[in-house]
This record gives C-alpha cells, structure tokens and sequence, in this order.
C-alpha cells in the first residue's frame, strides 16, 4: 500500500505500429490520472465500435456517428420494435447576455467541458443542475463566477422545461428611461388573476394574451437567472397546468 506503480509498453523497433495500435497506446499514456479506466474504456469503443447488440461481433462503427447519436439511435430503434412513439425533446432557446461558462482553467480538458455543457443543455429538473454542481465541486473544486452563472442559466432551462416555456430573449429595454433589459419569454399562458398578480409584483411587465408572451423587467449579470426563476415560480406554480400542446403556436417575440 502507498507504493507508485509503473507500466512499460514496448514494441519490435523495426515494426511500424497500425493506426488503430497507435491510438490505444496514446490513449493509455495520455490517462494516466486517477479513474481514468471509463475514459480509457470510451476511447476503445469509439476505436473499434461498439459490436452487435444482439450478435456476436466485437467491433462496430459508433466513430462514424458519435457515442451519444449512437445511444440515442439505439434508443428509437427499440421504441420501434417496442411500438412506441419516440420521444422527441422540446428545443428551448435561451439568450442571456451574462458571463456563463466553463474556464478552460477550471476544468481544463475539452472533451470533458463539451460533455458538461451536453448535459446542462438536457437537464429536466432543477434538482439535475444540483447533482451536476455537486458533482463540478468534487471533480474540479469550488465553483467560479462564470461556471456559477452557467449553473443559474442551467436552472432557468429546467423552469422553462416545467413551465413548458420554449424561448426566453433578454434584449435592452427601449421604453425605460435609462438602462434596463427586458426578457422575452414564450409561450406562457397566465389566467387573469396571475395578471393581475403580474402587475402588482412586477412594475413595468407586460403580458400579451394572444401571443402567449410575457416581457420582463429583469436585472443585468446573474440577476436575469435569479429574476427568471423568481418570476416562473411565483406566476406558474407546479401545481398548475402549461400550455397544452393542442395550443396554438406562440408569436415571436419583437
């Protein structure tokens, strides 16, 4: 115990090593850190493919198309041989004009910040955003400003996805005196006592009926997350229904 271990992989000097040699020798002596074994196990499967799921082959061509579009693949083919209808996720767009990312200092591979920004875009609840921060602090350590604010627009997509919201766009508010952003947010159905309601919290809101779409004064840097969450919560509470999807299609917002 507490003894450092080494491993030396040698090959024939006179022996020219094929692509695929080559690669699994890089990707041993490239994950050297500790639970690095998943890692090391990914880099094989995209290397040989992943074999038939329901045959006897070892090797398949997941490279060609990806890891995840495979997984997502495999998942409509069963749905179809199951008689199901795939699951199509809800695309939700969000503009906010604030710092939010990951610094390449804080989690300094790339592959491993695309698949966190991956599954910030898929998060469902906000109880996702929390095990994914938990997560950042055990892997790579106190969380900074831009990954925090990051987490905050995290937390905005999972309301949007209770809230069956599909667009929010912070834009400057050109009828204010003075600087101010306003948040675009459709499709948004409020019944008349939530409007009411909007008008007595929120000074400078307005709700449009026929298009669906609420415009809200909102405060600049991580005040647009935290006034987004805020405002969902309070006028579409979860107990309440969404917008159906016999409704009809939002406007677009000016």
């Amino acid at each position: 115990a507490g003894q450092r271990a080494y491993a030396y992989l040698f090959f024939p000097p006179d022996k020219q090593l094929s692509e695929e040699a080559y690669e699994r020798l890089k990707t041993i002596g490239e994950a050297t850190e500790l639970g690095s074994g998943f890692r090391i196990a990914m880099r094989d499967l995209e290397i040989r493919g992943a074999g038939n799921l329901l045959g006897t082959g070892q090797s398949g061509h997941v490279a060609s198309v990806g890891y995840d579009l495979y997984v997502q693949m495999v998942n409509e083919a069963i749905a179809e041989l199951n008689g199901e209808a795939a699951v199509v996720p809800e695309e939700i767009v969000l503009e906010l004009p604030a710092p939010a990312f990951l610094p390449p200092d804080y989690v300094e591979r790339e592959d491993v910040r695309l698949d966190a920004y991956r599954r910030l875009a898929a998060v469902q609840t906000s109880g996702d955003v929390d095990d994914i921060a938990l997560e950042w602090v055990d892997r790579f350590g106190p969380v900074p400003p831009p990954a925090a604010a990051l987490l905050q627009v995290a937390r905005v997509r999972a309301e949007c996805v209770r809230t069956g919201v599909t667009s929010v766009t912070v834009l400057k508010n050109s009828t204010m005196a003075g600087p101010g952003l306003v948040a675009h947010v459709s499709p948004i159905r409020l019944p008349q006592s939530k409007q009411m309601r909007l008008a007595r919290l929120y000074k400078g809101a307005v709700y449009r009926d026929q298009e669906q779409e609420l415009r809200l004064p909102v405060r600049g840097g991580a005040g647009i997350a935290e006034d987004l969450i805020a405002a969902l919560g309070e006028l579409v509470p979860s107990a309440e229904g969404l917008v159906g999807s016999g409704s009809a299609s939002p406007g677009q917002s000016a």
